[in-house]
This record gives structure tokens, C-alpha cells and sequence, in this order.
């Protein structure tokens, strides 16, 4: 039996945060949480001391991410996968959603093989890949962003169908155009297997987006970014973001894809009760500015920012530690909120609440402990040290 107690620093714990408490870890899950007061000594686990100016939060649960380290989930490769496994945790991501792009069908259909293979002998000692998230190809070309308009076809469930049997099932989120050809149908294909519909890259009026919600949609995808904006006489996709309470939202908070006002123009309105917080990053991430691929689509990276040749963005290079520091900075919000928007509220979309996306007696200790400035210390995902910076 492998247990260990993190003691004497900040718990952001489900139900109340301790100033000074403690966790106490038995086989990669939470036995124990509360104030230091209540710390009862056990010989036989290893006890890692801290100070109260750290803080131990859920790991941050990232639905749509691509890749990092010069790997991409289009790669169809296992080392790919176990390679963004292995350095998410150093930004303070334990679990994550392996994102696919508009890509032709034999390379999706490779990714997803691959992904699904992967996901059902995975490793414990890293980031745990919790499904896939299927990005295109049923998204409308007026909003095609980064996506290759060639290989973008009309929403099909027979072909969805298909693609989720040789996933094994794995497929937990889609973002789609549900004004599209069959959108509708899919949506509640969708919401009738479990899957979570997601408006993304979509022209859809404000009344398209209602039959949508009807349909099945509880979810919009990147949020800004490859959608019809907010107009007064058409709210649009980014009016019925702030303005259903049926839908999560997510936000790419790199200060790039949306500048910081826009942020928290859309933190007040839609408030963390649906925002998730998410990076949608590439290949290029935790890796030197140059030139790199994004389906077969070349990628100038500077020290900011991914983008095509003509200057159209390209995913991202955000870690989530500064999606969570860039928040905060432009909302003024509190850890309590960051905690919704990075781990509790995507754990409630994909279903696994009950294993994932906070600090409970129970669930997988899947821990982040940050110092004073928000810089990532230590992440464990589901128990094992998957990261520890140098110094501590």
C-alpha cells in the first residue's frame, strides 16, 4: 500500500479550503482531508512538509488540446500521446481530452485507432488522456479558422458512428456546426449516446443555436474564435454563450486569441458557473520559436503566439498554469473560481465528477501544488509524482 501526506500548506478541498491542512493519499486515491489540527501521524507514509504560502488545488482537466513538445494528437502515435502525457503535468494538467483537427478520413481514422488503443493501456504515472475530443470535420467552412476547408464534409451520424466504434468509445466531446447539413441530427445522435455536442467553427444564427440547444448542444467551443460574433439585431454563437445557462463555455485566455478586456467582458457574463479554461495547444508548445506543422499546414511560432502563413491563428502555446495567472490577472477573480473553470466544471461536462475535479475522500489524487507567484511545484496524477520542480 503506497500512502503519503502532503501536510501544512493552503487545501482548496471540495467543501471548505484549510488555511493549513493536510492530504493524506493512499494508492492514488484522497483517504483524508482537512485542517492540520486533525492530522493524525502514520509511521508508515512518507510526509511531504510544505508552508502554508503553498497551495495544493484539483489538476486542471484540459478538454481541448492538440499537442505540446513537438507532438500532436494527429501524429497517431503512441509515443505522441505518451509524450504530452508526460510533460502536461508540468503545467499543471492531469488529465486532458487527445484533440483531433479537419483532417482527411484515413488520418483521422489513424488518430483515433491510435487514441483509443492508448487510452485502454495507459500509463498511471502521467497526465491521464480521459477520451477524445473531435475537433471538425463537420464545422462550417465560413468558419473554418485553422482547419483545412478540403477535408471539411456535413455533419454524419453514420460516419460518427463508425469513428466511435474504432475509437472504442473514447469519443466524449465533438464540436461541430450545427447549422450544417444534419448538425441537428448528430447533436442528438450525440446527446442520446452520452456525448457531449459542442458548437465550434460555426456561422449559426442566435435562433439556429436555440434549435441546437434542443437538439442536444450543452457546450461551446473556443470561445470568440471561428463563430458568428455578437451583433444587435444577430446575437449570433457568441451571444447565446453569455446568454444560455445551458451551455459550458471555453475560453483559450492567452490574451492573444482574445484580448484581455474580451476576457473579462465574458468572465462577467458568463461567470465560472460555465466557463472551462483550456489551451488548445500545439506541437510548438514547450518548444523554441521556428516554424512547425499543424495538419499539414505550416506554423511560424514566436514567443507569443502560432500562425498560418497569412497570419491566421493556429491553435496556441499556452501552458495552462498561465491560462490560470492570465485569468486571474484579468478578472480579478479567486482561486475558487479558477478551480471551477479548469477542473470542476469540465469534470461535470464529461461525466467523471465522481473520480475527478476536486479535492474529495474518494477521488483520484490528482494534485497541483502551487507556490505564492501560481508557478506549478508539484502535479501527482492519481497518486504518482509526475512532476517536481527542481527546488523543492
Amino acid at each position: 500500500m503506497k500512502t503519503f501526506i502532503i501536510n501544512n500548506l493552503m487545501v482548496y478541498s471540495e467543501k471548505e479550503t484549510y488555511k493549513n491542512g493536510f492530504i493524506k493519499v493512499v494508492d492514488g486515491k484522497i483517504a483524508e482531508v482537512g485542517p492540520v489540527s486533525q492530522y493524525k501521524q502514520d509511521d508508515d507514509a512518507k510526509v511531504i512538509t510544505l508552508s502554508p504560502d503553498y497551495q495544493v488545488i484539483p489538476g486542471a482537466i484540459d478538454i481541448h488540446i492538440h499537442g505540446a513538445s513537438n507532438s500532436d494528437a494527429m501524429d497517431a502515435t503512441n509515443d505522441a500521446l505518451s509524450t504530452m502525457a508526460k510533460i502536461l503535468p508540468k503545467e499543471g494538467t492531469t488529465s486532458f481530452l487527445a484533440t483531433t483537427m479537419t483532417q482527411s478520413t484515413q488520418a483521422i481514422e489513424s488518430a483515433l485507432l491510435n487514441a483509443g488503443k492508448y487510452i485502454e493501456n495507459q500509463t498511471q504515472e502521467h497526465a491521464e488522456i480521459v477520451g477524445i475530443h473531435l475537433e471538425g470535420p463537420f464545422i462550417s467552412p465560413a468558419r473554418k479558422g485553422a482547419q483545412p476547408v478540403d477535408y471539411i464534409v456535413d455533419p454524419d451520424v453514420t460516419l460518427f458512428k463508425k469513428w466511435q466504434e474504432m475509437a472504442g468509445n473514447q469519443i466524449k466531446l465533438v464540436t461541430l456546426a450545427p447549422e450544417q447539413p444534419n448538425g441537428l441530427d448528430l447533436a442528438a445522435h450525440l446527446r442520446g449516446t452520452g456525448v457531449v455536442a459542442s458548437i465550434g467553427h460555426s456561422d449559426a444564427t442566435y435562433d439556429q443555436i436555440d434549435e441546437a440547444i434542443q437538439a442536444g448542444t450543452t457546450h461551446v467551443t473556443h470561445l470568440y474564435n471561428g463563430m458568428r460574433g455578437l451583433h444587435h439585431r444577430e446575437p449570433g454563437v457568441l451571444g447565446a454563450a453569455y446568454l444560455r445557462d445551458e451551455l459550458y463555455v471555453e475560453l483559450i485566455a492567452d490574451g492573444i486569441h482574445c484580448r484581455p478586456e474580451m476576457i473579462k467582458l465574458a468572465y462577467n457574463q458568463i461567470t465560472s458557473e460555465r466557463m472551462i479554461l483550456i489551451t488548445d495547444s500545439l506541437r510548438a508548445k514547450w518548444l523554441e520559436k521556428g516554424t512547425y506543422d499543424l495538419g499539414g499546414q505550416p506554423v511560424n511560432v514566436d514567443e507569443t503566439k502560432a500562425t498560418l502563413s497569412d497570419g491566421t491563428l493556429a491553435g496556441s502555446i499556452l501552458k495552462m498554469n498561465d491560462a490560470i495567472k492570465n485569468t486571474m490577472k484579468y478578472t480579478d477573480c479567486s482561486m475558487t473560481d479558477i478551480i471551477k473553470m479548469t477542473a470542476e466544471n469540465p469534470a461535470k461536462q464529461l461525466r467523471i465528477f465522481d473520480r475527478k475535479g476536486s479535492i474529495q475522500v474518494g477521488k483520484d489524487a490528482d494534485l497541483v501544488i502551487l507556490n505564492d507567484r501560481l508557478d506549478v511545484e508539484m502535479t501527482f496524477c492519481r497518486g504518482n509524482l509526475a512532476f517536481k520542480k527542481e527546488n523543492v
